[in-house]
Order: structure tokens, then C-alpha cells, then sequence
């Protein structure tokens, strides 16, 4: 058998070296387009930044190692440049010499990958992006000149990497997004700690607009600013490399990546492709979608492997976890968030929190926020959402494993997860995610959002101590501490009211002895540290 697969890295190689672990007698050709053929695409903004010292720390395997080990014929810097599915064949340009030739194959996976996109600016070819180890070395040339000044388009996960790695090296760095906020998986009020992190380091912030042309040392934005930048780097988002695939007939899906079917298999027979070429089958949704990330490509390369030695296969959706280091946060998200939901009509609750990393009691303890979105008919877990110091990426790991596992909000309750008090609380904060959770499912709670409040009318009633209050408060709320709530409870006029405390534990206590009183009342969600954080955003904005 001759399996031929085109491009490397994460998907293209996981096929590889699983095919060869698993017939030895196959051969293996392996066709990229770049210099490099395994390579830690995702260290490539820490190199940038000097975090990472050497550059041969990012070349994880060579063409002569691959060899070594795994046999695989593996040739860089030659470009599959059509494929004729009928015939079995591919037509290949070796990009040094130009010379071309056609290769045959029994089995063929194409694993392109993504491009970044770039738009059509004037200028625009003095912008640079962040792809392999030559885009990175183009990068660091302009760094290592007399550079002083960066702007970054586009405030994603890879834009704010760079924005952290080039003020390392003491950059004035400026991140321009067409969007109202930082980081898009999350959501506003999640990502206003986010956009304070980058402020407080020096990052300038320019949302809501654009770049409109690039100068010889700036660019100039949509309202006609001009902003000094010797150096421009695009990072506002990839699109999949199909255009192989769609010039043999091969079907592409809604999102224009290849579409496959749960094997990985094309619409062309003997054709398989994986990594963020393809379109992969949301979790949430069931249909088709694109998730450019590196465990599902990793994933897919060892699915399609099996599939052609004939192994049983599990296929999986994906559910997109993903995390950012932001100086000193982490940024972290899976599944859906509020906006995605909320625009396509899906019904859901959503459950802030505001827990230590550890128990508060042992030193270290480092604030988070988390966000819980759940379906309110079925108890499943949309998505989640998670800003903070330590202990973030476990909290989100732990509930994207729930997701996989089908596992439902409430029942985070139930998880034993390890704990003593310099790693975690005897209730973990996903255990509080999971209380909250069987609360509004059974009905002894009833919860409103930081952006519903303005549209509620209900009386306000803050139970923290005055002292508190007076620190800040919510405009229009009335202090009644919450151990004087019972003997004060006469005082509040009737209608409904609204409880808040600082980040929702004692208002869940103050709703519950006025709801037994008689009163019709909700909790403010995640109090008034959550209203604080969607309230920062929209003051960002102005």
C-alpha cells in the first residue's frame, strides 16, 4: 500500500508516524510546501518574544529524523499542485528546481492546513503574518532591526500572544479589532478583565475599527488616526487551504473547508483529509463547522490512520477548547459562549462564579471568573468560559471532559476532583458550577443577568455590609446587609425584587429567605463583580 499525504505538521504527521506504527510495510510519502515539516506552530509568538531562546527548539522533527525512525519519505519545499482522483495520481513541483512530476497513490490524505487571512489594503504587502518558522524569522528580522512600534490587526487568540511577546521586548505595541472587544470566544463581560490585563501592560487597545491603508511606518485607521507601526502583523483569523481539493471535484462544505464525512473520508474515493482544512462536526450543534486548533488535527491524523489500516474507529465532535496566556491570566474557553447561542435562538441559562484557585485560607489563593452556559430543558453543558490566575485551563479541561462525556451541569456536583488546600477547595469551584446548576434546574433559585438589569424594574437590594457598598455599588440599590435582612425584610416595598451581594453566594442566600417570606426575587448572577466587569466593557467602548 502507498499512502500520500500532503502537508505536515500536526495532522499530516500524526497520520504519518500512526501509519507506519501500524504497517510496516507501507510507503509512506510525505509532500510539504514549506522548509519545515514538523514544527511547534504554537510557540512561534514565544520565540518572537525571546521566551523560547532557540529557534531549534521549534523544529520538532526533520525530514532525515523521519526517516531515521519512522522510514517515511518525507520531502519539503515541493508543492502538490493538482490531484486526479480517477487516475490515483498527483502532479508535484519540486519549488527549488521547479522540476515537476506525477506520483501515484493507493490512499491519499491531504492535510493543508489554513491560511492567514490578509485583506486587500493599500500597502498591505509590508504587513506581515504568523504561520511556520519562515513567517517567525521574517518576524524576528523586523524585530531585531530598529523597530520601536508594532500594530497588530486582529485581537484573537494569536494577536494577543503577539501583543504580550512584543511588548517583551519592550515594543510599543497597538492591537486594532473591527470587533467590540477583545478575544471573541468569550464573552463581554469575560473579556473585559482580558482587555484590562493588556492595558495594564502597556498594550494600547483600539476596538470598533480598522485598519484602512499601511505607510512606510504606520497605518491609518478607519476615523483617519494615523498610528506609528514599524512593524504590521496580520492575526485577524485563517481560512482553510481547499483550493487542491476543489480544483480535483473534491465537495466542499457551507464554511468552504473540505467537507468529510465521520472517517475523515471526502466526497472523492481513496481521499482523505483532516486538520483545519476540514470542516468538523460541531458538538453543539451537529452541524459542520471550522475549529482551526491543534488537538483536533492531532486527533483527526491518528482517526484517518486507523481508518485506513482497517482499525474500529470513535469518531467525536469537537467542542473547541481553548486557552491564552495573557500576561498574567489565562483566558480560556470551550463549547459555545452566550453570543454564539443568543444569536442562533438557542435557548440557555448562564452561571457566573467568582472562586479562589485554592483554598482561601492557604497563601497563593488567585482570583478567577467562570461562566457556565447550559441548556435549561436538557441540563447540558454548552459551553464555559474561564479568566484568571491559576487554575483556569484545569477548571475548563475538567468541564470539556463533561462534555465529551455527557455529563450535565448539575451533576459537576457530583465529581470528585483532588483536593487539598494548596491545589483546590473541598468544593471545587466546578462543584459550585454544578450547585448553581441544580438550583435553577429544580427551582431554588432564579437568577438575572448583568445586562437584563437595566429592563427589569425590580427594586434593588445590595446585602453586603455598608462598608462594602460604599466602595461601589450598582446605581439605584439599597443596602440592607444580609444579617439584617429578616428583621428588615418589612422595609422593601412590594413587586419584585433583586438581590446582589459581591459575587453572587450571599444574594443566593438573601433570594432564599425572602422567596420563603413571599417575595418574588432573583439573584443577580455572579453579583455585582460580574455587572462591574460587562459594565467595563461597555465604558471601554466609549
Amino acid at each position: 500500500m502507498k499512502v500520500v499525504i500532503v502537508g505536515g505538521v500536526a495532522g499530516g504527521m500524526s497520520a504519518a508516524t500512526r501509519l507506519r506504527r501500524l504497517n510496516e510495510d507501507a510507503q509512506i510519502v510525505v509532500f510539504e510546501r514549506g522548509a519545515h515539516v514538523s514544527f511547534a506552530n504554537c510557540g512561534l509568538p514565544y520565540y518572537a518574544g525571546g521566551v523560547i531562546g532557540e529557534r531549534e527548539a521549534l523544529l520538532l522533527q526533520t525530514p532525515e529524523s523521519l526517516a531515521s525512525r519512522f522510514e517515511l519519505d518525507v520531502r519539503v519545499r515541493t508543492e502538490v499542485t493538482s490531484i486526479d482522483p480517477d487516475a490515483r495520481t498527483v502532479t508535484v513541483r519540486d519549488l527549488v528546481t521547479g522540476v515537476e512530476a506525477v506520483e501515484t497513490y493507493d490512499e491519499l490524505v491531504l492535510s493543508p492546513g489554513a491560511s492567514p487571512i490578509v485583506p486587500d489594503l493599500p500597502g498591505v504587502d509590508r504587513a506581515l503574518v504568523l504561520r511556520d518558522v519562515e513567517d517567525v524569522d521574517r518576524l524576528v528580522a523586523a524585530l531585531d532591526s530598529t523597530a520601536r512600534s508594532a500594530v497588530i490587526v486582529g485581537a484573537g487568540f494569536i494577536g494577543i500572544e503577539l501583543a504580550e511577546n512584543l511588548r517583551r521586548r519592550d515594543l510599543d505595541v497597538t492591537v486594532v479589532e473591527l470587533a467590540d472587544q477583545v478575544l471573541a470566544p468569550l464573552d463581554p463581560e469575560m473579556a473585559a478583565p482580558v482587555a484590562d490585563e493588556l492595558r495594564s501592560n502597556g498594550v494600547r487597545i483600539e476596538l470598533g475599527t480598522q485598519v484602512t491603508s499601511i505607510g512606510a511606518d504606520d497605518v491609518t485607521l478607519a476615523d483617519g488616526r494615523v498610528l506609528p507601526a514599524d512593524v504590521v502583523v496580520m492575526a485577524i483569523g485563517v481560512r482553510p487551504e481547499s483550493a487542491l481539493a476543489v480544483a480535483a471535484g473534491i465537495e466542499t462544505g457551507p464554511r468552504g473547508g473540505i467537507a468529510v464525512d465521520e472517517t475523515m473520508r471526502t466526497s472523492a474515493e481513496h481521499v482523505y483529509a483532516v486538520g483545519d482544512a476540514v470542516e468538523k462536526l460541531d458538538a453543539i450543534s451537529g452541524q459542520p463547522g471550522l475549529v482551526p486548533l491543534a488537538n483536533p488535527a492531532n486527533r483527526q491524523g491518528r482517526l484517518v490512520a486507523d481508518v485506513i489500516s482497517g482499525l474500529p474507529v470513535r469518531p467525536r465532535p469537537v467542542v473547541g477548547t481553548a486557552i491564552v496566556g495573557v500576561f498574567s491570566l489565562m483566558a480560556a474557553a470551550v463549547g459555545w459562549n452566550e453570543k454564539r447561542l443568543h444569536a442562533a435562538g438557542r435557548p440557555y441559562r448562564a452561571i457566573h462564579t467568582h472562586p479562589q484557585s485554592h483554598a482561601g485560607y492557604y497563601p497563593g489563593a488567585q482570583g478567577m471568573s467562570l461562566k457556565l452556559l447550559v441548556d435549561p430543558d436538557t441540563d447540558a453543558i454548552l459551553g464555559a468560559q474561564g479568566v484568571g490566575g491559576d487554575g483556569v485551563d484545569k477548571r475548563i479541561d475538567v468541564i470539556a471532559t463533561a462534555m465529551v462525556g455527557g455529563i450535565a451541569a448539575s451533576e459537576l456536583a457530583d465529581l470528585e476532583l483532588a483536593y487539598a488546600p494548596q491545589f483546590g477547595s473541598a468544593k471545587d469551584p466546578v462543584n459550585m458550577l454544578g450547585y448553581i446548576a441544580d438550583n435553577l434546574r429544580v427551582g431554588t433559585a432564579a437568577t438575572i443577568q448583568w445586562h437584563e438589569l437595566d429592563a427589569a424594574g425590580a427594586v434593588l437590594v445590595d446585602v453586603r455590609t455598608p462598608s462594602e457598598f460604599a466602595a461601589g455599588s450598582i446605581p439605584g440599590a439599597v443596602n440592607i446587609e444580609l444579617d439584617a435582612l429578616r428583621s428588615r425584610a418589612a422595609e422593601l416595598p412590594g413587586g419584585e425584587i433583586v438581590v446582589t451581594c459581591q459575587v453572587g453566594q450571599r444574594g443566593h442566600t438573601a433570594a432564599r429567605i425572602l422567596r420563603q417570606l413571599g417575595r418574588d426575587v432573583r439573584n443577580l448572577d455572579g453579583g455585582y463583580r460580574t455587572w462591574l466587569a460587562g459594565r467595563a466593557h461597555a465604558d471601554l467602548l466609549v
